[in-house]
């Protein structure tokens, strides 16, 4: 493990990516209106700007398409290994910050590169692939049932505290070889790991818990599940890189995708032609959900990268040991490509939501099954399902690293 020196929890104070004006990323000034604020940061400081995050930890934004991609593209130049990172290496952040939960060290795939992220990436691939052909829609299909049959006689609904904040970590209970019953309150855990404050440690140590005694579990009642696939891979992983990837896949796959169903049923519903054409089969919701994808991804801000050598990235000099932040939902709105709002986007897939380079998210198909099955029996068990208030009225709230829709007000006639 790198040594560190101590000197107390970070601060903007003599910090070099904090010189210059940095944003926090964070408050009541960036949770409503993020396309604002990453429109002022491109205006003064370019396609990289500094920022400061929860616990005021300084960054690099990166803003820019092309920037976005060199980073993701470049692990020699942008390392994953948070133990890198100068100013946690300094003794400036502190292990028990709430923002530690997304942007430090853990022995899993995405922390590390070279032959190391390989084998545990591998691992992790071959896991997913072997769950995802297990029934998966059938699995997606129950539980999106399950949750409609709630609310079919009331005529009316919320399709993200009814439906799109809790069908994805259903699913993935099945997946993972847990109980149903702790759908909820781990979807709920997950969301406070991602939005941070004081209680993100609380909960990622309840997920933690729960982990732990499944694995434990696994071990001597294997399945076809994901857990007993991760515990048995020739790859021979070890008791804590079980725990944290049970972890990783269990937090950003369902974040991930709650996320982006409830921005595919608002792109869906604030648009009569679209709904109409989905409905009688002359448009693929394939079409709907890159759009989407692109105009607002599941994760606004990746975390995170740290720069192995002092170099040039945009305007900003960059020092070696820097924190970079991807600009995931800022790169996707470049106007530098994407002049005007305008890009094609039939069948582009050349956008950021997804990630890019050696750490490109490896469940994004499992992701697709889940959205399209359940858009697909939302619609046949609902005809006639409409918005229930005017679309400039839907609201979104963002923290650091995702922006999620605040609620989706839905009517239908109760057969």
């Amino acid at each position: 493990m790198t040594e560190r020196t101590s000197h107390g929890p970070a601060t903007a104070t003599g910090c070099p990516v904090a010189h210059g004006g940095a944003t926090r990323l964070y408050g009541p000034e960036t949770t409503h209106d993020m396309e604002s604020v990453y429109a002022r940061l491109r205006r003064e400081h370019g396609a990289v700007a500094p920022v400061l995050i929860e616990g005021d930890v300084p960054a690099w934004l990166v803003l820019g398409y092309r920037e976005n991609r060199r980073v993701l593209d470049n692990p020699l130049q942008f390392s994953r290994d948070a133990r890198i990172w100068r100013d946690w290496k300094e003794g400036r952040v502190d292990d028990d910050l709430p923002v530690m939960q997304m942007v430090g060290w853990r022995p899993d795939c995405v922390s590390q590169d070279g032959e190391p992220h390989r084998r545990l990436r591998g691992a992790v691939t071959d896991s997913l692939q072997a769950v995802a052909g297990r029934g998966i829609r059938r699995h997606v299909a129950h539980f999106a049932d399950r949750q409609i049959d709630a609310f079919a006689g009331a005529g009316r609904a919320d399709l993200v505290a009814d439906f799109a904040e809790y069908l994805p970590m259903l699913v993935l209970t099945r997946l993972f070889g847990l109980a149903a019953s702790e759908g909820r309150s781990l979807a709920e855990s997950s969301n406070h790991v991602i939005k941070g404050g004081a209680d993100a440690l609380v909960h990622n140590g309840r997920i933690m818990t729960i982990l732990g005694e499944l694995a434990d579990r696994k071990r001597h009642e294997p399945g076809a599940d994901f857990t007993t696939g991760l515990l048995g891979h020739p790859a021979r992983l070890d008791e804590e890189e079980i725990l944290h990837h049970l972890r990783l896949v269990l937090i950003t796959a369902h974040t991930t995708t709650s996320n982006l169903l409830a921005r595919v049923l608002q792109a869906v519903l604030t648009d009569d032609a679209r709904l109409a054409a989905l409905v009688g089969g002359e448009l693929a919701l394939s079409s709907v959900v890159e759009e989407v994808m692109w105009n607002t991804p599941p994760l606004a801000v990746l975390p995170g990268r740290f720069a192995t050598a002092d170099l040039q990235l945009g305007d900003a000099s960059v020092r070696e040991g820097d924190m970079l932040l991807l600009g995931l939902a800022a790169g996707n709105l470049d106007p530098e490509i994407r002049p005007d709002g305008e890009v094609s986007l039939q069948g582009n897939h050349s956008h950021l939501a997804f990630s890019s380079g050696p750490h490109e998210c490896p469940g994004q198909g499992i992701g697709h099954a889940i959205i399209e099955i359940a858009v697909d029996v939302l619609l046949h068990r609902l005809p006639g399902l409409r918005l229930a208030v005017p679309p400039e009225a839907l609201t979104s709230t963002a923290s650091t690293w995702v922006a999620g829709l605040d609620s989706l007000p839905v009517e239908f006639p109760v057969r």
